[in-house]
């Protein structure tokens, strides 16, 4: 099969890596792709988001099947225009996908099908939603842009002084833009967080390997929210307790949920978890692998991704097999100084050969790299995922440290703390 992959991160490159791996696949192309997903896929440079574009492509290169990764393409309905130009393609629909490109879509969801989540109010106007925070009177306070954000649109207040500011921002401001023209004021819920993806095909529901995302920027979980810093899996704080009972009132109840409002959901959801002290909690819900938790799942699975992707979009779930290795992953963020602000692009990369360490079996996943006078430079705020697996966590994050020290940047910056709170929890502190 001749398969093009939409996207160009992290999480791209570890879809586009896993799927080498398919006897299935003889032709591998991204759109736009990366520096490093260039070593193992062609590339060609459609942003992502230029739907008519991409589908143009598709239709020209003749791909017999299309991986929509981000979630922006989702949600302006690329998967719906590729099935009209006949070809199929990996991922919701742009109904489907309203799980995630509207907060307030996913939240009357849960409320309206008995899922459980967060206390929850939604306003269009700074003062309406002011006059509810005061009189509920709770702090911290979470403050959610209804649209899509880039992952920033999630603000958690803790006095009413940061409320007024981060109200005012996003509705009158607009600093995420038509996103935030509404906001989703919610309770704050506190316990251990837990990211599960899960395969779909409108009916059938497979979770994949749990994980743990570290969102701060710097060690000790300080510092202001990113895209995510790394990721460990599985997460320990994520039993066959906790699992089963989310299966039972979040995972297949949310399937039904979007069955009964007529948007079967097909592809990739995934479940953004909090355990808390009253049970498991829905805090958000995304229509695509996450970013850069898959670059610590896909490592694990066992079975092969394509099978899996093209029973999802021939509704064959239930008879796929999807199985995981009994290991530990671990990721590790290599980010450019001053990310998630301002940062600088175009710095060279060393310590690479062929966007790999040399000599070592951990895999470098390329998501802010480029290629510019025949050498690797950085094009973004998160550089590179180094991602290690092994039979215990604290060898995996051993692993993917040991690599990371071999790749350098002008002002790279990661966390020093990947897995603590995982190796601690293990340890039963």
């Amino acid at each position: 099969m001749k398969i093009l992959v939409v996207g160009g991160g992290g999480r791209e490159h570890a879809i586009v890596k896993k799927l080498k791996e398919s006897p299935l696949c003889t032709e591998l192309w991204a759109a736009p792709g990366n520096g490093g997903i260039a070593c193992d896929a062609k590339c060609k440079n459609i942003p992502a988001t230029d739907i008519e574009a991409q589908v143009a492509f598709a239709k020209e290169e003749g791909f017999d099947y299309v991986v929509v990764a981000p979630d922006d393409p989702l949600a302006l309905g690329l998967v719906d225009k590729l099935a009209e130009a006949g070809i199929p393609a990996f991922g919701p629909s742009a109904a489907a996908a309203r799980i995630e490109a509207s907060k307030v879509f996913s939240k009357d969801l849960m409320k309206k099908y008995g899922i459980p989540t967060a206390k929850y109010e939604v306003f269009t106007e700074a003062d309406a939603a002011m006059a509810y925070i005061k009189a509920e009177g709770s702090y911290p306070v979470v403050i959610k842009a209804d649209g899509l954000a880039l992952g920033k649109g999630v603000l958690i207040c803790q006095n009413e002084a940061e409320a007024e500011t981060a109200l005012h921002e996003m509705i009158d401001e607009k600093k995420f833009g038509a996103s935030g023209t509404r906001v989703v004021v919610e309770e704050f819920l506190t316990g251990p967080e837990v990211s599960v993806l899960a395969f779909a095909d409108g009916e059938t529901l497979k979770p994949m390997v749990s994980s743990m995302d570290h969102k701060r920027a710097l060690d000790g979980d300080e510092g202001l929210n990113t895209g995510g810093m790394g990721t460990i899996a599985p997460n320990p704080c994520y039993t066959p307790e906790v699992a089963e009972e989310c299966r039972k009132q979040i995972f297949e109840p949310t399937m039904k949920a979007m069955q009964a409002e007529g948007c079967p959901f097909k592809g990739c959801l995934y479940f953004g978890l909090m355990i808390t002290p009253k049970g498991p909690r829905v805090i958000e819900y995304n229509c695509r692998f996450g970013d850069p938790e898959t670059q610590v799942v896909l490592p694990l699975l066992d079975s092969d991704l394509l099978q899996i992707m093209l029973a999802c979009t021939s509704g064959t779930l239930a008879d796929t097999q999807v199985k995981f290795k009994n290991e530990s992953a671990a990721c590790v963020i290599l980010a450019s100084g001053g990310y998630p602000e301002h940062y600088e692009k175009g710095k060279e990369i060393t310590g690479l050969e062929n966007g790999q360490v040399p000599g070592s079996d951990v895999v470098v996943y390329h998501a802010g790299t480029a290629e510019k006078d025949g050498k690797l430079v950085t094009s973004g705020g998160r550089v590179l995922g180094v991602s290690a697996t092994a039979p215990t966590l604290e060898k995996a994050l051993e692993k993917a440290y040991a690599a990371s020290e071999q790749i350098h940047f002008d002002k790279l910056h990661k966390r020093a703390d990947i897995g603590r709170r995982a190796l601690n929890a293990l340890k039963g502190e």
